[in-house]
């Protein structure tokens, strides 16, 4: 009797246990752009918050939900990428309103050619071939970013189903999703390196991605996800443990800046 109730509290802890892990997984990727909104909202500046991090993680995110037509993997990583999606989507929402707000002198930029009779948002007619490649990803509404998403699903979902037999395409769409996410660290490293400081850096926000990418990478190994997962994983720790030991080493040995114009990329672990 004792032995059945003690596998039965057992089997509920287990399960617990799961559950936990599996909420971890499918939102503990947005919960760092949360004290992200928050900042922008309140303080009505998004120069902060670089939207190329939302360009990443949408393509990433892409690439991965259309990587599983062609090779299985589990149905909470897929959720995953639905909720970053929808993330990013609303965090360029609130930047492209933040932005507008602040620059209303600034001349406003289309993703699709238009003439608008508006006076105010003043979009010149073009045609659409005339697509100005020096402000993709600057436009001025909402509706522009979403219109360049739903152009690039359509695209890679039709190229996707024309080669879906083939064992390489699928491969290579798999490793190209979850690079592409792991390599969000490396603007900031760079820029780290160039300025030889990390002032201006969020530490939280490197310690809050790298444990979330030790859990996640861990998470992969024992699930036995594609070996893509796992592998660019990794890769994203490295990068993690790589900013911190910047933090460390500009701290305890700081350096002159250099001469050069202090440059303002961010990426998804610098606020």
């Amino acid at each position: 009797m004792e032995d059945e109730l003690f596998d039965q509290i057992v089997s509920v802890f287990n399960k617990l246990v799961s559950w936990v892990a599996a909420g971890a997984m499918v939102f503990g990727g947005v919960v760092p752009y949360i004290p992200q909104y928050r900042d922008i909202r309140r303080t009505q500046n998004a120069e902060g918050f670089s939207t190329y991090v939302c360009l990443v993680l949408l393509v990433a995110n892409i690439l991965r939900i259309l990587f599983r037509f062609g090779r299985y993997f589990e149905t909470l990583l897929l959720w995953q990428s639905i909720i970053m999606i929808a993330t990013m989507l609303i965090m360029l929402n609130l930047c492209t309103n933040v932005r507008m707000a602040t620059e209303i002198n600034t001349k406003r930029r289309s993703f699709i050619a238009t003439d608008s009779k508006d006076e105010e948002v003043r979009i010149p007619k073009r045609l659409f071939l005339d697509f100005d490649w020096n402000y993709f990803w600057l436009w001025s509404r909402f509706v522009d970013y979403v219109q360049c998403v739903l152009a690039f699903t359509l695209v890679a979902a039709y190229i996707t189903y024309l080669l879906l037999d083939s064992a390489l395409f699928v491969e290579t769409l798999g490793f190209l999703a979850v690079f592409a996410e792991a390599m969000l660290g490396t603007p900031q490293l760079y820029c780290n390196y160039q300025n030889k400081s990390t002032e201006g850096m969020s530490i939280k926000m490197v310690l809050m991605w790298t444990s979330g990418d030790t859990f996640k990478t861990g998470y992969f190994l024992l699930t036995q996800a594609p070996v893509q997962f796992w592998t660019c994983g990794l890769l994203q720790v490295f990068v993690d443990i790589t900013i911190l030991f910047q933090v460390y080493y500009y701290s305890r040995y700081p350096q002159k800046p250099v001469s050069h114009t202090v440059s303002h990329t961010t990426s998804a672990k610098a606020l």
